[in-house]
């Protein structure tokens, strides 16, 4: 899994700006799936061949000082415990200031490396007394910067990967199918762990947020073993009251990327918010396999076509999901949960199932003869063949005389006709262009 950088520091030290000059244009995200909704909290880059998570905790705009105090300690605290590396960015211009101090003395209780960025040092010569005042807060690392201007980037990037190769790698962890349970809080995540555990080790309750860290449950089905991952519900911003729901975000981001299946948990009463959207984006961007769970379906009044009408509004809904299965389930009574053991195990075969070279160009064959591609700007496009290069996910590459002529709509075409061949139930399917000859 890729390390997670965390911007920390008190509001108006430029941590946005430096999150937005260090991922440049990867912020806006071009993507053609329509319906996925994205958080722009954290992105992944790199530097001179290491990649990385970097991850934005300047949203937050406490209202008053003694609200500031807590939850900026809070936000250092949430960045300590997930992230592996620290940038904590303080305000060349304004001095150290009593959080600055307040959120030095945590970072420092740890034992994670801490980078000192000084921001806003537009001219060293001219700033270099207010920058030597920063040594007062005892962090090896301190680098003045200007985020704005981007002085000084390349040497905090490089302080960022000497500090990243020096990471202690986890063991590898226990064996067992992982499953990350994601969704807003209160929609059922830790009563379903409950539930298919048969242990009561998360706290149930109705209040929503109960659930502040992921906590993991190993069990066996059917002499399978399962790691079964709830996540902390991830909430709207517009009604985050603390930080550590605000920051959950960053919690789901480390589980669903060491998942083997994501279940997105939906509340059949409430129906699909905005947040499950965005929620379930997350998890396309990971090109995770996926179950769409509609939980606490004994609680919904039903008519004849009531399961009928709930597949064709998801599909309406997270359109980018259409080869997600959906399952109605009850946590509560236990209706249908175990199915999804079966129906996870179906879908990790898929994600990482390979098919034949020859097969596919049998496949592919029929589909362009079928579907030709289009003539592009008087160009006459010609698909040559196909090959899968990896699994999990699958991914294809199809070699052509003009990759860039193809239209996405075209490829979407083909990846349906590689569905309906192969199934891929569950999956998603990763489809490159590449220009014939090139390797």
């Amino acid at each position: 899994m890729k390390p997670i950088v965390a911007i920390v520091g008190r509001p108006n030290v430029g941590k946005s700006t430096l999150f937005n000059k260090l991922v440049g244009d990867r912020i806006a995200i071009v993507d053609d799936q329509p319906g996925v909704t994205r958080d722009r909290l954290y992105r992944e880059t790199d530097w001179l061949g290491t990649e990385f998570v970097i991850v934005d905790t300047g949203g937050l705009e406490p209202r008053n000082k003694d609200f500031m105090m807590t939850k900026i300690k809070q936000q250092a605290e949430v960045a300590i415990n997930e992230a592996d590396v620290i940038l904590f960015v303080v305000d060349g211009k304004a001095g150290v200031t009593a959080l600055d101090e307040e959120v030095a003395y945590i970072l420092r209780k740890k034992n994670k490396p801490v980078i000192l960025c000084v921001n806003k040092v537009d001219n060293f010569q001219r700033q270099s007394d207010d920058v030597y005042d920063f040594w007062s807060l005892g962090f090896e690392f301190l680098l003045p910067i200007s985020a704005e201007h981007k002085l000084n980037l390349g040497d905090m990037l490089d302080t960022i990967v000497q500090n990243i190769n020096q990471l202690e790698l986890p063991e590898e962890e226990e064996e067992g199918l992982k499953l990350a349970i994601i969704g807003k809080p209160n929609a059922g995540k830790s009563s379903l762990v409950n539930r298919l555990s048969g242990k009561e080790r998360a706290i149930v309750s109705d209040i929503a947020g109960t659930t502040r860290d992921a906590i993991d449950t190993t069990f066996e089905y059917n002499y399978n073993k399962y790691i079964l991952i709830d996540t902390a519900g991830i909430r709207r911003k517009s009604k985050v009251e603390e930080s550590l729901e605000y920051y959950s975000v960053l919690r789901a981001i480390k589980t669903i990327k060491r998942s083997d299946v994501c279940m997105l948990m939906l509340d059949a009463q409430e129906g699909i918010t905005e947040q499950d959207k965005k929620i379930a984006g997350i998890a396309y961007d990971e090109k995770k396999p996926i179950i769409v769970v509609m939980n606490k379906w004994d609680a919904l009044k039903k008519e004849t076509n009531t399961m009928k009408d709930m597949k064709a509004l998801i599909l309406s809904e997270l359109p980018f999901l259409n080869y997600a299965p959906v399952e109605f389930v009850s946590a509560l009574t236990g209706q249908r949960t175990l199915k999804l053991l079966d129906l996870a195990d179906t879908v990790y075969d898929e994600y990482t199932k390979r098919i034949s070279t020859g097969i596919l160009n049998t496949v592919l064959k029929e589909a362009l003869i079928l579907n030709a591609p289009p003539t592009r700007k008087g160009r006459l496009v010609k698909i040559n063949y196909a090959t899968q290069i990896s699994t999990a996910p699958p991914r294809f590459v199809l070699f052509c005389n003009y990759p860039d002529l193809i239209h996405f709509s075209y490829l979407r075409y083909l990846e349906n006709k590689f569905r309906d061949a192969f199934g891929f139930e569950g999956s998603p399917i990763d489809i490159i262009l590449q220009k014939k000859g090139e390797s």
